[in-house]
């Protein structure tokens, strides 16, 4: 069976929600084969990370200082592990958007398949890269002289909130990948990505910002996982006292679920009314 191939349906024994996973898994496939058939592609998206980590933690890191002292690249990787997966959505939303430019979406929507298929198999291929950015980001931090110094629990906490994060993100990127009109709008997008991660506590802690950029990049919902994650790994975290960094475990876990609640059902919504 291909990807692009279902089962016959026959059979009343064959349940709603059986068939929905079958979709599902049959978009995954689809979506990690384009991967290995293309692997500039994947060698872009996992290595441009590995570079950012070595610009800030070597050009840029003898000049940055952390609040109340600590090294600043133990500093620095919670932030890009949080960074590489918010920015993540984009090749969500640019993936979206050249399947829908190539009728790809069109042919899918006229199968009958699951409607939640097609975000659900575009959500669940995107996590498994993001596991794999994420286990070469580690790997990188390890190299260049990162530990986690909480407990190994504790660490695979942190990683969970970063995968949740991404998860959420997700849903973002498929939402918008369905919205724009084609691969050169959907490249503007960037304009929106790149200050949610900016101005937030990845690179710099809040409380050396001007006094309201501080105060938006504390309710960053980025912040909150790069905060919790810090806190998790045993890093320094550098926190200004307001009541989301002191609750940062518990905010790492609500926005994400927020975001989720937001734009998964938006997602759905949008391939259900593309025109045909």
């Amino acid at each position: 069976m291909t990807a692009l191939e279902l089962p016959v349906r026959t059979g009343p024994e064959r349940s709603r929600a059986l068939w929905a996973l079958v979709d599902t898994w049959n978009v995954t496939r689809r979506s990690l084969t384009h991967y290995r058939r293309q692997p500039v592609a994947i060698i872009w998206q996992l290595g441009f990370p590995v570079v950012s980590v070595l610009l800030y933690g070597y050009v840029f890191g003898s000049a940055m200082k952390v609040p109340g002292g600590g090294d600043y690249r133990e500093f620095l990787m919670p932030g890009m592990f949080a960074t590489t997966m918010t920015m993540g959505f984009m090749n969500t939303a640019m993936a979206v958007v050249t399947d829908s430019g190539k009728g790809v979406i069109d042919r899918f929507r006229s199968m009958p398949m699951s409607p939640s298929a097609v975000s659900a198999g575009r959500g669940v291929a995107d996590l498994v890269v993001a596991c794999a950015e994420l286990t070469i980001l580690a790997l990188t931090a390890l190299a260049i002289g990162w530990r986690a110094g909480g407990s190994p629990p504790a660490a695979v906490g942190a990683f969970g909130l970063l995968l949740l994060l991404r998860f959420s993100l997700i849903w973002v990127g498929v939402w918008l990948g369905l919205l724009v009109p084609n691969a050169e709008s959907a490249g503007g997008l960037y304009a929106v990505a790149f200050p949610v991660t900016m101005i937030s506590s990845a690179l710099v802690a809040p409380s050396l910002m001007p006094g309201w950029l501080g105060t938006v990049a504390a309710w960053n919902p980025v912040s909150s996982t790069v905060t919790a994650s810090r806190e998790l790994f045993g890093n320094p975290v550098a926190s200004g006292g307001t009541w989301v960094e002191e609750h940062a475990l518990l905010m790492a876990t609500v926005w994400p679920l927020v975001i989720t609640l937001v734009f998964l059902p938006l997602a759905v919504r949008r391939f259900q009314r593309l025109s045909r």
